[in-house]
């Protein structure tokens, strides 16, 4: 039988100890004044152009489609042959824009679509127009974003707009670590939720994960690898990263401290492992016939 040190346990061979290592927030984008709802006709195309002309949406991201409509955001509306529907929306606090006519109307959580049907269906349904053509975009937006934390190349705060997979929202932050160890937790952003715990690896199978998804708001960690300290008569002895999908067997972990010396006494050779309830068990090691291929631990 194979047995092999795990990340999540404190070993020690010859004494060799292992031990696995050990927020949300919403950044304004684009903030600046300009009128709500306005209540004339001249006053609306006045905040529309400024608006449009002082505008920080440049660069428009790829998932921006998918955008769900927030407080904060800046709309500019075009009713063709209506001007009284022509001029920039801010979102309120309550995800309501106040339109002529028509008053507050909620759109917050829909996206820019989905709130350009429900404007013509209204202008539809008050019969202001017969054929309301509809023009609905984003001047300035408040961009949700993505944590990622612990063994990446840039921890940080990153923009969401939509759902992302694991994979691309890891390469926001430059990728894994070397000391990454084999395990993301992904905090959704609810005290409800339990952490969603997912298997992954410079050697994982990207199939195997690219269904799994990281929503706005969420934090990703990528956990800390396991360390196991090699002491005694060897080589280079010390702590050592375990980089095989967290798990070393004996002899990979003593070739990581470049073997052992020639005073080595290899018929007592012990591997000490601390387990979860934090007693420890210790393991003599038949050295000799692991190197020979008799015994595998």
């Amino acid at each position: 039988m194979m047995h092999r040190l795990s990340h999540a346990l404190l070993v020690t061979l010859v004494f060799l100890i292992a031990f696995a290592g050990v927020g949300t927030a919403q950044t304004d984008i684009g903030q600046r004044i300009a009128a709500q709802g306005a209540a004339t006709t001249g006053r609306n195309l006045t905040n529309a152009a400024a608006a449009t002309r002082n505008s920080s949406l440049a660069v428009v991201p790829a998932d921006f489609a998918k955008l769900k409509l927030a407080p904060g955001f800046l709309l500019s509306l075009n009713v063709l042959d209506d001007s009284d529907f022509v001029g920039a929306f801010r979102v309120d606090e309550q995800g309501n824009i106040v339109l002529p006519v028509f008053g507050e109307v909620h759109i917050a959580g829909e996206t820019v679509v989905e709130a350009r049907s429900q404007i013509q269906k209204l202008l539809l349904d008050w019969k202001v127009l017969n054929d309301p053509q509809v023009e609905l975009s984003v001047i300035e937006y408040s961009a949700p974003e993505v944590t990622i934390v612990g063994e990446v190349a840039a921890p940080g705060r990153y923009p969401l707009l939509a759902p992302r997979k694991l994979v691309d929202v890891l390469a926001l932050a430059g990728g894994e670590t070397i000391t990454a160890g084999d395990e993301v937790q992904i905090i959704r952003d609810s005290a409800s939720n339990e952490p969603i715990l997912v298997h992954y690896s410079k050697s994982t199978d990207l199939k195997a994960v690219e269904d799994v998804l990281v929503q706005p708001g969420d934090t990703v960690r990528v956990k800390r690898a396991g360390i196991v300290y090699v002491l005694g008569a060897v080589t280079k002895p010390g702590g050592y990263v375990m980089q095989e999908d967290g798990s070393l067997t004996v002899l990979q972990a003593i070739s990581l401290a470049n073997g052992t010396t020639l005073p080595a006494l290899v018929s007592s050779i012990h591997l000490l492992r601390r387990n979860a309830d934090g007693t420890e068990t210790d393991i003599a090691l038949p050295f000799n016939k692991m190197q020979h291929g008799k015994a595998l631990i």
